[in-house]
Order: C-alpha cells, then structure tokens, then sequence
C-alpha cells in the first residue's frame, strides 16, 4: 500500500489517527512542518491538503522563507558491518560501486 498522496505537486504522506477517527496529511520536504491537514474522506483530504498547501506556501511567501527544504543528497547510514559486506559484495559483483549500488536500489525502493 503507498500511503502518499500528491497535491499540486507536493507529495504527502498519509495516515490515519483512529484516537480521532480521520485521515492525516503530511506534506513530505518543507521547511517546517506547519502543513498538516485531516480529512474523513480521500476527496476530504485533498480538498484539505490543497487549503493547507496553499496557507503555508503564502505565509512564507509573505514572511520572504523559502517553503521547501534543501536536500544536499548525502546522509550517513549505520548498518550492521555484515550487511556492509554483503551490500559490498553484491556491488562489486554486479560491477558497480557501493554508492552507484546503494543509488540504484534506493532508487527502485522508492519508486
């Protein structure tokens, strides 16, 4: 199941609170996460989601923020040492590089 949804281009990861009983929207990759929106319904959530972008994309533009959070495209990730042998092994097998291996299954991971 892929909990997310795209709003006017920005995708929103979806959830659902049963303490309240509706849906809850997270736009993913801006700045704060002062866009969050609920909704009982999907067209309720998007409906919600639209309002909410829309709110927060004119708040910053009023307030001179860049809406959007910078990605430099590099992070650490701690594994187990095994694991980072046998990631290792399987890049050099497949004849790729540990990042070029590590890119290309990240990459179809989240498509």
């Amino acid at each position: 199941m892929n909990n997310l949804m795209t709003i006017n281009g920005q995708q929103a990861a979806i959830s659902f609170d049963p303490e309240i009983n509706l849906f809850r929207g997270e736009f993913v990759g801006l700045a704060n996460g002062g866009a969050d929106f609920y909704a009982a319904d999907v067209d309720g959530l998007r409906r919600e989601g639209e309002i909410s972008l829309h709110v927060y994309l004119d708040m910053c533009r009023e307030d001179g923020v860049n809406p959007f959070r910078a990605f430099s495209g590099k992070f650490n990730v701690r594994v187990p040492p095994a694991l980072h042998a046998a990631c290792t092994a399987a890049a050099v097998s497949s004849g790729k590089s540990l990042n070029q291996w590590i890119t290309e299954t990240l990459e179809a991971a989240a498509a």
